[in-house]
């Protein structure tokens, strides 16, 4: 009788310990990487109108995107807030998945060679679930408190790991440049649902335009830090 109270004692721990287990999420994952920050060669702006735009793609079935993380110059005492992120599924046009300001903390930024912090930015989102393929990660309107520009620390995709990189990289009005230092978070899924948001590709004329007006305030505003 004991023999058997002890088993059933155990089985339904091993039942309760499954349940747990079971109820508990799966944790972000590196879902697309296109290699670590560079730092020191030159940096993209995402904000004033500029638009930087890279590909990156799935490979491990279908996907939810949960979050982002990206190589940033900032001017001294300058900490980003914030940027619009887009993913679409052509540079800067084709299907919206995902339109959303994402919120973004700072980690492990140094001082580079020519007096900016290089910080790798991390934000985390309830992003779509996308099917294996190519998509692109835009970042636009990067918000810090000064008002300063803000760039995208360019890498040219080196010492990328994940199928498909080196990514491709373009930018409103500049065609295609250099591509970024960025990481892809996110969860394997069942669903073979592609959710999408609603967004509006903005004109490129009107982009330039809107950037050139800030030219004229500051030297050191340009799309290419160098």
């Amino acid at each position: 009788m004991a023999v058997k109270t002890c088993f059933v004692s155990l089985t339904l721990l091993t039942l309760v310990t499954f349940v747990i287990v079971a109820a508990v999420p799966a944790a972000a994952q590196t879902v697309y990487e296109n290699g670590p920050i560079n730092g020191n060669t030159d940096a993209w702006t995402f904000n004033f109108g500029f638009t930087p735009t890279d590909s990156f793609t799935l490979s491990g079935g279908n996907t939810t995107i949960t979050g982002l993380s990206f190589g940033a110059w900032l001017y001294a005492g300058d900490t980003l807030t914030s940027a619009e992120v887009w993913i679409t599924s052509e540079p800067l046009s084709g299907t919206f998945y995902f339109d959303q300001v994402v919120n973004f903390t700072a980690s492990g930024c140094t001082i580079n060679s020519y007096g900016y912090n290089v910080c790798d930015e991390t934000g985390t989102f309830n992003g779509p679930t996308l099917n294996n393929g190519t998509y692109w990660i835009t970042l636009q309107n990067g918000v810090v408190s000064s008002g300063d520009p803000v760039y995208w620390d360019e890498n040219s995709g080196i010492g990328c790991h994940s199928p498909g990189c080196p990514s491709d990289a373009t930018e409103t009005g500049e065609g295609s440049i250099p591509s970024e230092a960025f990481t892809i978070l996110g969860t394997a899924s069942s669903s073979s649902t592609i959710t999408t948001t609603t967004g509006t590709v903005p004109e490129p004329g009107s982009l330039i335009l809107f950037a050139s007006g800030f030219v004229g305030l500051t030297g050191v505003l340009r799309r290419k830090l160098f």
